[in-house]
């Protein structure tokens, strides 16, 4: 039976981390509160986790118990994300029976080999009266009686020869009656080869070169299906890290524009604030509010994203909310442009289907070659006859191999115009270099995207650098500024705007190192190296 498996390969110094319950009603960094049971945390990693991709009905495993109205917060790497969804995710499901499908799919063909036995009997009753001629002459009338007896395995081989023994080319028949005792047969072997038409390939070679060739390209399409789940998983991942960020960032300004509104309040008690400023300071702390609740919004929706590419089981995670362990970070990049042409040429799912396609074209061109040719066939027969006055003496004479038979000769049946196998042969001919052209096409729009790619992932790495730069430079001027509107020396609207820009900077930051992060997925992805760089091994045994 054959298996296919993905080894997850987890980093060693992944651990399990326990899961954080909310039962105090208390609000989180999710700002959900309420009360709830606990939900187990990830699972401890080993080195190596065997995922058989053949049968999907995993009806005992439940990571969670069914929701209750409760509410449980899990943490989770992505490491943890991408396991769950190498089990569980719907798309993987579906697509890791095509394989299977193809592999039954060439079985099937390889059934034209198999032999087929028939075997038969009969029994014939004649009566006739007299019968009279010229002359008066007359014919006693007869009663006879006629037992037979067939039994043929017949089939082809591999090369093209097809065979029938048995009782050949007349079954063992057994007449008997009033004066009559006489029994007949044979036992032999006919064998036809063909010389010229279907002696390099034929209908049945056909089916089974292109259902093996379709085999490689449905294993293909499920790594393919992997790779681009996984870099949706990773790349959700890194956008729900963004969101959790984002809401963060949105807090410390409302936090900052409360701060400013109690500080204002002061200012106004002593009169040495006009009210109009308290309104403004207020009003900014309302929109920072209202920022907060379209963040938390922002981040649900995301959370959900990322669930359902994790389970088969939404109803069971529906009530639970994920915490990221991880960080967006911005390690400097490593690329080199040649390199990563080389393996997208190379490992590219799409391109070695595409080369698969130009390969069964190739099998096709072939057959339709060799069906040019003119019928040229080779056959022979070769057996034993058996008589006598009773049924079992004919078989004991085919048993003494006494009266032997054979026949040999061959037949050529030549088209004279054969008008549609030729035309069929240059349709294919012409097909064969349009798929070449796509299959260039193909390759070009690869290295394009690559090189796309790489400039994305050095302008992401600047970008970071930049925002990184502006909100350093913004917290800076905010300090600054809040310290002169102390001093008398600024306004409260100046100080909004400061504070403004400063929250515009962290979100410009928290964005850029998202999209960095997501820009080298995307580049892994078409490199064809996801699974690699994850530490996934996708064999097909």
């Amino acid at each position: 039976m054959r298996l296919f498996r993905i080894w997850l390969v987890l980093a060693a110094a992944a651990t399990a981390v326990p899961a954080q319950t909310n039962t105090t009603g208390k609000t989180d960094a999710y700002g959900i509160s309420g009360a709830g049971a606990g939900v187990p945390g990830p699972t401890n990693s080993t080195d190596f986790i065997d995922l058989y991709f053949f049968r999907g009905d995993d009806t005992n495993a439940s990571p969670l118990a069914r929701p209750n109205g409760s509410w449980s917060v899990r943490r989770v790497s992505l490491q943890d994300c991408i396991q769950l969804a190498l089990q569980h995710n719907l798309d993987l499901q579906i697509d890791r029976y095509n394989p299977e499908i193809s592999l039954y799919n060439l079985r099937a063909n390889y059934g034209d080999y198999d032999p087929t036995w028939t075997i038969s009997g009969q029994h014939d009753h004649n009566e006739s009266g007299t019968q009279v001629l010229g002359g008066n002459f007359t014919i006693a009338g007869s009663v006879s009686d006629d037992n037979s007896f067939a039994s043929t395995v017949s089939g082809s081989l591999p090369w093209g020869t097809t065979y029938n023994f048995g009782t050949l080319p007349s079954p063992i028949k057994d007449t008997y009656g009033p004066g009559l005792n006489n029994a007949f047969g044979s036992v032999g072997l006919t064998m036809s080869q063909p010389l010229l038409k279907n002696f390099w390939i034929n209908t049945t070679r056909l089916n089974i070169r292109v259902a093996k060739n379709r085999l490689k390209y449905t294993e293909q399409a499920l790594r393919l299906q992997i790779m681009q789940t996984v870099t949706t998983l990773e790349q959700a991942y890194y956008d729900l890290i963004y969101n959790r960020e984002n809401v963060i960032v949105q807090q410390k300004a409302v936090e900052l524009a409360e701060r400013l509104v109690a500080e204002n309040k002061k200012r106004l008690e002593v009169g040495a604030l006009a009210p109009l400023d308290l309104q403004s300071a207020e009003a900014q702390a309302a929109s920072s509010r209202a920022a907060v609740i379209q963040a938390k919004n922002q981040l649900g929706t995301q959370d959900r994203l990322v669930k359902q590419l994790l389970t088969d089981r939404y109803l069971e995670w529906a009530n639970v909310v994920l915490d990221p362990s991880g960080t967006l970070a911005a390690p400097p990049p490593v690329l080199n442009l040649q390199d990563s042409w080389s393996q997208g040429l190379a490992m590219r799912p799409e391109l070695l289907q595409a080369k698969m396609d130009v390969e069964k074209q190739g099998i096709q061109l072939k057959y339709d070659h060799n069906q040019i040719f003119p019928e040229l066939d080779a056959f022979g027969t070769f057996g034993y006859n058996g008589a006598g006055p009773q049924f079992s003496d004919a078989l004991d004479n085919i048993r003494s191999m006494t009266s032997k038979f054979y026949t040999y000769g061959g037949r050529i049946s030549i088209p004279l115009s054969d008008t549609r196998t030729r035309n069929t042969y240059k349709a294919d001919k012409v097909t064969m270099q349009q798929l070449v052209l796509t299959l260039k096409k193909l390759e070009e729009t690869v290295m394009v995207q690559i090189d796309n790619d790489i400039g994305s992932v050095r302008a992401g790495y600047d970008q970071v650098q930049a925002t990184r730069t502006a909100r350093q430079y913004q917290e800076s001027a905010l300090d600054a500024e809040q310290k002169k509107l102390e001093s008398g020396k600024s306004t409260t609207y100046n100080v909004l705007l400061v504070q403004r820009d400063l929250t515009t900077a962290r979100g410009n930051e928290i964005q850029a190192l998202d999209t960095y992060n997501k820009s080298l997925s995307q580049l892994s992805l078409d490199e064809g190296s996801t699974l690699r760089r994850l530490g996934i091994n996708y064999e097909v045994k």
